[in-house]
């Protein structure tokens, strides 16, 4: 079978292009990554910064990797740790767990990655500034983070990679400078994907967008990038090849503790990596977005209608799951006319739409591959608009109310929906930062 080789990555300080060459058998690859200008040259010509490129390097890499999901990945001029070569096999395992499963392959607990191992000391702390990164993906979550991190009165700058639609509009409605990374995939590898005899899925887009977020806090000195996935993010859609697989692998908790101390490593301790909402369920982030209105008409969760080569439609399509979660779990935290101006539509009134909400709530299907809460989550905030007055002869929601008391039954559903407002103790939140912050998320 075909190998895959990931080559030694460069990157020229005076341009801010970092290069990651790729080879799978015959076929050559060349990504590119575009950083701003202002970066700190020292930091670009630290240890610290050489590890990180080269784990960077790694993780880029499952972009070209699932062409044909060989079983041998070589690396011969990148030195790992054990704990290291331990995290790239998780990214090309569980991080594409979702891709084997969609695509009927078995990899899990066959993949290696051949290469040397890290003989060199470990890399000395860089000096970086008391200050937080934050991601900005266009959705709800991540503006909820800019609500907590302003309480608190922490120091934040927005980034992105890629940024257009609803990101740009976000950070020009936050109003702090932006930090933005152009991330150019090889044009071949996107044209082979649709093409017989090669694969094409999912990849753990958060991983990757964190591996560059480490490069981004090394170059201009941010001490923590901070993620805003919520705990619904640790659970799975389904079985394959004897493990649970996970459309948000790359934000759950398990992941979110295996990179952090990757990261740790790379930096002789420095750089902090967690996620400020891990122990806030998708409702009480809901209920937090809520109490601004300020977002209500830049930010977007639909990814039908927000793909890599740029803007195809409104903000949200209205017929996808992940536009059908976002809407139901808002629906019991804001009046119904201001979500009806979000949206453009009352997504509950169309009966078409009942088989997304089923699969959403657990009543037929799996859970949908989507970055969407958990099924019980979903029953529960259906369960409450079915005792409003103004939700309640909504066709979804008439529909769905019988099946979901049999299924569920009322008091399971009404104990839900409170447990669902109590914040968990699973977060990797710093406790001098914890302290700071959750006062404000009450």
């Amino acid at each position: 079978m075909t190998d895959f080789l990931i080559e030694k990555p460069s990157f020229e300080a005076t341009s801010g292009i970092a290069t990651f060459r790729y080879r799978l058998g015959d076929l050559a690859f060349t990504e590119t990554l575009g950083f701003p200008a202002g970066s700190d040259a020292t930091a670009a010509a630290s240890s610290s910064f050489a590890k990180l490129l080269d784990l960077t390097a790694i993780v880029l890499g499952v972009s070209y990797f699932k062409l044909k999901a060989p079983e041998l990945i070589r690396a011969p001029d990148i030195a790992l740790t054990a704990d290291e070569r331990a995290f790239a096999i998780d990214i090309y395992e569980n991080g594409l767990g979702e891709f084997y499963a969609r695509n009927n392959l078995r990899r899990f607990g066959q993949l290696n990655i051949a290469g040397p191992n890290e003989t060199r000391p470990a890399p000395v702390a860089p000096k970086l500034r008391d200050r937080v990164l934050l991601p900005i993906g266009g959705g709800k979550d991540s503006l909820v983070s800019v609500q907590l991190l302003e309480a608190a009165g922490l120091d934040y700058a927005p980034f992105a990679v890629n940024p257009k639609g609803p990101i740009v509009t976000s950070v020009d409605t936050i109003g702090r400078p932006p930090v933005y990374v152009t991330r150019t995939l090889d044009p071949e590898m996107i044209r082979l994907s649709s093409q017989p005899g090669y694969l094409t899925g999912h990849v753990p887009s958060t991983a990757i967008n964190s591996m560059i977020g480490a490069l981004v806090a090394l170059l201009f000195s941010f001490d923590r990038i901070v993620l805003s996935n919520e705990r619904s993010a640790s659970e799975g859609n389904a079985q394959h090849d004897g493990r649970e697989v996970n459309h948000q692998y790359s934000k759950s908790l398990d992941f979110e503790g295996r990179i952090a101390r990757v990261l740790a490593a790379a930096t002789g301790g420095t750089l902090g990596y967690f996620s400020l909402l891990r122990s806030l369920s998708e409702a009480s982030i809901a209920r937090l977005f809520a109490r601004q209105t300020r977002f209500d008409h830049v930010f977007s969760s639909c990814n039908r209608n927000f793909r890599y080569n740029g803007h195809d439609g409104p903000l949200w399509c209205g017929e996808c799951p992940k536009c059908h979660f976002v809407f139901l779990i808002l629906a019991p935290e804001m009046e119904k006319d201001r979500l009806l101006s979000i949206f453009g539509k009352n997504l509950l009134a169309n009966p078409a739409n009942e088989r997304s909400f089923r699969e959403l709530t657990g009543l037929a299907g799996q859970k949908p591959w989507e970055c969407v809460g958990e099924i019980e989550e979903a029953a529960a905030c259906l369960y409450i608009l079915a005792q409003r007055p103004e939700w309640a002869n909504e066709p979804i929601v008439s529909m769905l109310k019988p099946d979901l008391l049999t299924q569920y039954g009322s008091p399971r559903l009404e104990a839900a929906h409170e447990e669902l407002l109590a914040p968990s103790p699973h977060h990797h939140v710093p406790p001098e930062l914890a302290a700071k912050v959750f006062g404000h998320a009450v």
